[in-house]
């Protein structure tokens, strides 16, 4: 079975990151009219005729030019200037997340560049001082490095590792056995998905998952399997799947982050995703693919 999260990591770019200092080779590449750019405004992309727009340099605006890297025999770049182009027509720029279900569509035209050059852009976006003497930071390495103009000290982009399960208990692949899906109050009726949480310092992933769900629904995780991961820069995180068996079943939710949740049966899963009483996550996350995991085969609906 494919899942449905692996088209956002399909088809990725040779991030040439030895040429990221190398001025001449970056300014060679540039004068190539083959060289294709995105142009990012602040944190937002402007789709044109429903398709993510990649131009030539000489048609690309002034701004910091960031390498993604190479694909297809050329170089692409990013230019990220300030949110003020998106500020002006604001129906014309989206942000990753209104962008994630074209994306699906265009995984093997490069929705890893994609996810590489908002990502990059988001970090840029909120480092803008720096965090030992707040000096103002000059980004270098064609924006994958920022150094302070005043003490020196280099900031790179970070990355929070976040996990997500989907927690079953009872004999794996019987009719009896149930998956646990949550939901947040300011959902949609009838909205559920997996649980999610960050992995604290000093923890590991596993118990990351299993502080999380006693935490949410109070129910007592034992075995924990690594399932996979999906880049999910909203703005700087990577979902690292799991499918977590439960020690226990009585569930006490939080009332803080999830509102509701609830044991599914696969025959409940179906009836109620096929009546539209029960919507799943989307098909492109990987929620959704550890859901369809578990239940062993696609579902109808999703958010």
């Amino acid at each position: 079975m494919t899942y449905p999260h692996l088209r956002l990591s399909t088809n990725p770019h040779d991030r040439a990151g030895t040429r990221r200092a190398d001025q001449a080779w970056l300014d060679e590449r540039w004068a190539d009219p083959d060289t294709r750019v995105l142009v990012v405004s602040g944190t937002r992309i402007q789709p044109r005729e429903g398709r993510v727009e990649w131009i030539s340099p000489a048609d690309a605006p002034e701004g910091l030019r960031v390498l993604l890297g190479e694909q297809d025999g050329r170089a692409w770049f990013a230019v990220i200037v300030g949110p003020e182009l998106a500020e002006a027509e604001k129906s014309a720029w989206f942000p990753l997340r209104g962008l994630l279900p074209q994306l699906a569509d265009e995984a093997v035209e490069g929705a890893p560049r994609i996810f590489h050059a908002l990502g990059i852009a988001e970090w840029l976006f909120v480092t803008r001082y720096c965090p030992r003497c707040g000096g103002e930071l000059e980004p270098r390495a064609a924006g994958h490095e920022l150094v302070c103009t005043r003490c020196g000290r280099s900031q790179f982009p970070r990355t929070d590792p976040a996990v997500i399960m989907l927690v079953a208990h009872g004999e794996p692949g019987s009719p009896d056995e149930r998956c646990l899906l949550g939901r947040q109050s300011i959902w949609p009726e009838g909205r559920y998905s997996t649980l999610a949480g960050f992995c604290e310092p000093g923890e590991t992933l596993e118990d990351a998952v299993r502080r999380e769900v006693l935490e949410e629904v109070g129910v007592v995780v034992g075995d924990v399997a690594y399932f996979g991961n999906q880049p999910w820069p909203l703005p700087a995180s990577l979902m690292l799947g799991f499918v977590a068996r439960a020690d226990s079943t009585e569930i006490r939710v939080d009332e803080d982050e999830i509102e509701d949740a609830r044991w599914f049966t696969r025959e409940q899963m179906r009836t109620q995703a096929g009546a539209g009483t029960l919507v799943l996550p989307g098909g492109v996350s990987i929620s959704r693919s550890l859901v369809e995991h578990w239940y062993g085969g696609q579902l109808p609906g999703q958010w």
